[in-house]
């Protein structure tokens, strides 16, 4: 009690003038100076939280599951059903009670807060996620921690910039950086951290933020290298002595790998699509739906096989896999139980990404399928891990749609240089493969399924291209419109909204356009208001044809027109003039 008493006397630390001084001192630095001095912090608080979100996991995913399997294997059923349980449902009510947004891997997330909300994240983002995503991935759950990460990252990162005094709308560099940071630090992967940022985040290889990203991309290493060690994260023979017969089996390898990730993603959106319909049953116990899951296809190979590599990431049967230590009938099991539970976690709203579950399903694919092809080919032990690590490769490939971060984080996370041309080649087959399955990636997908289009929001990198884009990218949908002629209706109508142009719209169809200077007329000398002909044009038509029609119109407005010729939208000058400003804005 006096203890107690004593702690609470002492008085709490304010922080507000230290914070007031270091932007003032910020403040008063050159720009580039102040910059590099920014990014210093986005990277190392970032950097921090990835590091320390990688050890918690490990850590309960070591006591919890694979502590219990080793000394209580009789009673490991029961064990590990509590713990995925249990952290299931704390981590759905986290979620679903707080913060909705860092469900999932959280890079559609980011994107969206990048291209957005100027990279503004709220913090709650950070403890939730944090929270959520240990006890979902370590306690058992089949995801990785990559996508948490990169959030996480972007977040903390964003918070640090506003604690800085950096303004809303210059929050994009600090939010890339962080992501880049957090990504390096999950994989030890930097460069892999960096052009992931740039090809999936920005989608700009030669963004105005490349900088910021390299530099913070380098000090979440330097984190994990100082904190963790420069150790892969999978341990290959060096200088692997492939025959050359293996690069005829990479294109086969490519395609059964890059197919496998496009049923992954497939039956993952199906899934998450049925959970989001259903009602009945709460939003914040949906992810122990997919825990449960998880527990019966893992428990299940346990008991068959002594594995444990459906729960968690899986990264002791993988580094068995590429160390010729795993019969390639466990692969097929493996595969086909990772990507049914991977699937189902994801799919019920589980917090967790899908690098390491994608990097699993392509090494265990590639290896039954080697497995079988030995039965006609004889291969040595190095070609089965060369073939193998492709089918990593082609597998996240295919998903994430990042060809270049592909094959950089096997790299990477192999240390084998030699493993380069084999990762090209396999890449980019499984890159045609993919495209042609699929229009888009995983991370685009779940944007569409919540109902963004990204396409709207992301500015284009040059005129061209944008005249390109469907007028529907800066069309304003749900127009103020005039429902009937009836003075009564026509007067509320231009109290009410201060537009200029009005298209009339009675029974669905569309009449005209009425101008603000024709209602006033119409009512002052009491007559019926002409109706201007109407420019229309359809939602999927290209900006560059809807320019035609407005300078066509007469009233400088154009009707965008549904695919049963409902009117849905309109198009001004003042749209096209804004959509053009900020392409100008973003280039400068």
């Amino acid at each position: 009690m006096r203890l107690f008493l004593v702690i609470s006397s002492i008085p709490a630390f304010d922080t507000a003038p230290v914070l007031k001084q270091i932007v003032k001192w910020l403040n008063s630095l050159a720009p580039n100076t102040r910059r590099i001095i920014q990014t210093c912090a986005f990277g190392i608080s970032a950097g921090l939280v990835g590091v320390a979100f990688h050890y918690a996991i490990h850590w309960l995913f070591d006591f919890a599951m694979v502590h219990q399997a080793d000394i209580h294997p009789e009673q490991f059923i029961w064990i590990s059903l509590v713990v995925i349980l249990v952290t299931s449902l704390i981590s759905g009510y986290l979620l679903y009670q707080y913060c909705p947004e860092a469900s999932g891997s959280g890079i559609p997330q980011l994107k969206m807060a990048y291209w957005k909300d100027f990279g503004v994240m709220p913090f709650r983002v950070v403890w939730v996620k944090f929270i959520a995503g240990v006890l979902t991935i370590g306690g058992g759950t089949s995801l990785g921690r990559e996508g948490p990460s990169v959030q996480l990252g972007g977040a903390i990162a964003s918070k640090v910039a506003s604690l800085l005094g950096v303004a809303k709308q210059n929050r994009r560099t600090a939010a890339a950086a962080g992501a880049a940071a957090g990504l390096a630090a999950a994989f030890n992967a930097p460069l892999a951290a960096m052009t992931f940022v740039l090809e999936e985040v920005i989608e700009d290889l030669n963004s105005r933020n490349l900088g910021s990203v390299i530099f913070s991309s380098m000090i979440g290493a330097v984190l994990v290298y100082a904190l963790i060690g420069q150790h892969p994260a999978f341990s290959l023979k060096e200088d692997l002595d492939a025959q050359w017969l293996v690069y005829l089996l990479i294109p086969l390898v490519s395609c059964a790998s890059a197919a496998s990730g496009i049923l992954f993603q497939l039956l993952t959106l199906s899934i998450r699509a049925r959970a989001k319909e259903i009602r009945w049953f709460p939003n914040w116990c949906k992810p122990a739906v997919g825990g449960l899951i998880t527990w019966a296809l893992g428990i299940s190979v346990f008991i068959y096989t002594g594995h444990l590599g459906v729960f968690g990431l899986g990264y002791e049967d993988l580094s068995s896999a590429l160390a010729n230590n795993l019969p390639w009938t466990i692969a097929g099991l493996l595969f086909v139980t990772k990507l049914l539970a991977t699937a189902f976690s994801y799919g019920s709203g589980g917090c967790g990404g899908i690098f390491a579950p994608t990097l699993f399903l392509g090494a265990m694919c590639s290896l039954f399928l080697v497995g079988l092809i030995e039965f006609f080919v004889p291969l040595r032990p190095d070609d089965r891990v060369l073939l193998a690590v492709v089918g990593m490769s082609c597998c996240m490939g295919a998903v994430v749609r990042a060809p270049v971060t592909s094959i950089l984080i096997v790299f990477e996370m192999t240390h084998q240089f030699s493993l380069v041309p084999a990762l090209m080649l396999g890449t980019l087959l499984s890159q045609f493969i993919a495209r042609k399955m699929t229009a888009e990636g995983l991370y685009q997908a779940l944007l569409h399924q919540d109902g963004h289009r990204i396409e709207h929001i992301i500015p284009p990198r040059d005129l061209q291209s944008w005249q390109n884009y469907p007028v529907a990218a800066i069309a304003k949908f749900k127009p103020v419109s005039a429902a009937s002629l009836e003075p009564d209706h026509l007067r509320e109508l231009i109290n009410d909204y201060a537009y200029q142009r009005f298209p009339v719209i009675e029974d669905g169809q569309l009449s005209g356009i009425l101008t603000r200077e024709e209602i006033e007329h119409s009512l002052e000398l009491n007559r019926p208001p002409r109706l201007g002909k109407a420019k229309t044009c359809q939602r999927h038509q290209s900006i560059n044809e809807a320019q035609f029609g407005l300078i066509e119109s007469e009233e400088g407005i154009v009707v965008i027109l549904d695919e049963e010729d409902e009117p849905v939208g309109v198009l001004t000058l003042h749209d096209l003039v804004r959509a053009e400003r900020q392409i100008a804005s973003n280039q400068e």
